[in-house]
């Protein structure tokens, strides 16, 4: 099996309507290797994040990709991987992952999820521990 037709498993925010539309237009390029992606609206599935190891505040602000092997990738990493899996989106694979571009774009990603997520009344509250 080839490592883009490898079974992964995206854990999305299903409550955001950037993340579905996001999500449609993966499929729509993916194509038949699309198949090979499992989608999960991480929304309530606080318990089934942390099972799996996956801060579910962190679930919310960053994308996570479980691989076939169960490793768990986050942020651009598993943007990365995604776009890799894709002909069309290898070159922009690349490119985020370029290590001049790779910060900055980060940045960009955190302000944006958290401007999306506060304008909605969603921003995660971390408690504090003592």
């Amino acid at each position: 099996m080839k490592n883009g037709d490898e079974k992964v498993t995206v854990y999305y925010d299903g409550s955001c309507p950037r993340c579905i539309k996001d999500r449609n237009n993966y499929q729509n390029l993916a194509g038949k290797k699309g198949d090979s992606v499992c989608w999960v609206d991480i929304t309530g599935q606080e318990k089934l994040l942390q099972q799996l190891g996956i801060d579910p505040l962190k679930a919310l602000t960053e994308l996570h990709v479980k691989t076939a092997s169960g490793k768990v990738l986050s942020e651009l990493d598993a943007y990365i991987l995604l776009m890799s899996r894709v002909s069309r989106l290898k070159p922009l694979a690349f490119f985020i992952g370029l290590p001049f571009i790779r910060p900055l774009l980060a940045r960009y990603y955190h302000y944006s999820v958290a401007k999306r997520l506060k304008k909605s009344g969603r921003y995660p509250q971390r408690q504090n521990r003592k």
